[in-house]
């Protein structure tokens, strides 16, 4: 099966799950709370383990009006955690080690956008590690089906492209800005538009001018000049080969795209994992009591979510 079909029948998947959500019978009460793996403003991700079939789950619980309380989403747990903490802990990462995880976004973000749905929160933080050392790209929070152009003022301020801030109404191809973002905070430590203020970012983003590391490759530098373009018309993503120029690009020529996909290729980092709710790849936080309502204020509008 060659990509476009895989792509198209793919689409057809979704479609089928998009008009017909599958009903939870899961509740509050089936899950053991074991320990908090993340906080934020939205609320925590902790880890649980389902009573009845022992399995781990990552269930993340946002201030909603679920139970006038909360709002809990349960899925997958990915034992290895953000990469973050791990571009963080080793301070930048090789470019074949960037390359390899960058691989894995282009991939994910062919497939959202065949979907019509733009990601629009593209981060270390949002990108988890397994167990093998491949990727998932997490916290769909920001994502939305985008079939011609959106306005929301959405994301963290580091990744926003131009034409989110300028408030112009954008497409996919922010998502691509965001990759050239992401590759070049994995290959420097750090982003390449950074400042106190948010609007000294915005203002940095919009000037469209970046400054390299020694160390970066002349291919390296070359595909951010190429994904960190204000002009639209000329940002890799968005042109008229639009992902293939990436995929094509002399900085990826290393790469095996269908090995990739098939996860194959060995990873050049695996995480340490010691078993099912193994937790030592996330940081330690303060426990917090969860308070759950006596009573459902939203039930009726909650019913199918």
């Amino acid at each position: 099966m060659n990509v476009r079909d895989f792509l198209s029948k793919a689409k057809e998947e979704f479609l089928r799950k998009w008009e017909n959500p599958t009903q939870t019978t899961a509740a509050l009460e089936d899950f053991e709370r074991k320990k908090t793996l993340g906080t934020g403003s939205f609320g925590r991700v902790m880890l649980v383990k389902h009573k009845a079939t022992e399995q781990y789950y990552a269930m993340k619980i946002l201030d909603k009006q679920k139970d006038n309380s909360n709002l809990y989403m349960v899925m997958e747990y990915v034992p290895g955690g953000e990469m973050f903490s791990h571009l963080r802990k080793i301070g930048r990462f090789s470019e074949p080690h960037a390359r390899f995880y960058a691989s894995q976004i282009v991939l994910t973000f062919e497939y959202l956008h065949a979907l019509d749905l733009v990601y629009r929160d593209l981060k270390p933080e949002n990108l988890l590690i397994d167990k093998y050392g491949y990727i998932l790209v997490t916290d769909f929070g920001f994502a939305k089906r985008v079939k011609g152009r959106t306005w929301t003022l959405c994301g963290t301020p580091e990744y926003l492209a131009p034409e989110i801030i300028l408030s112009k109404g954008y497409n996919k191809a922010v998502d691509w800005w965001a990759l050239g973002v992401l590759i070049y905070e994995m290959t420097a430590g750090y982003p390449p538009f950074f400042a106190d203020q948010p609007i000294q970012i915005y203002e940095k983003i919009i000037s469209g001018k970046v400054r390299f590391p020694s160390h970066f490759s002349s291919e390296l530098k070359d595909l951010l000049r190429n994904l960190l373009q204000v002009d639209l018309t000329k940002r890799f993503g968005n042109l008229k080969n639009g992902v293939g120029d990436i995929k094509h690009h002399r900085w990826f020529s290393a790469i095996d795209w269908i090995a990739i996909f098939q996860r194959k290729v060995e990873a050049p980092f695996v995480p340490r994992y010691r078993g099912a709710g193994d937790t030592s790849n996330f940081d330690d936080y303060e426990e917090e009591d969860i308070r759950v309502s006596l009573t459902e204020k939203c039930a009726k509008e909650f019913a199918d979510f």
